[in-house]
């Protein structure tokens, strides 16, 4: 007899990863004129701060804020792994 592959299917979810010791959320801000980013911080506020700096220096007033977020996916309750 020769081993077959079984495939089965199991619905999931995705939320937010909610253990303390998930990676921080950060925040970031990128110049969308001329792409200059700042550093990712956990704080909105610095990331800001450097855009602000930005389009005092250079004039350029559209940015872009990028968030990473750490997600968790998991089987659906009642799901078997």
């Amino acid at each position: 007899m020769t081993p077959r592959p079984v495939l089965w299917f199991a619905t999931w979810t995705i939320a937010p990863h909610p253990d303390p010791d998930a990676e921080p959320i950060t925040h970031a801000m990128q110049c969308a004129t001329c792409g200059e980013k700042s550093l990712p911080f956990e704080d909105i506020e610095p990331a800001q701060l450097m855009a602000l700096k930005h389009a005092g220096l250079t004039h350029h007033d559209v940015y872009r804020e990028a968030i990473t977020r750490p997600w968790r996916a998991r089987p659906a309750e009642g799901a078997a792994r």
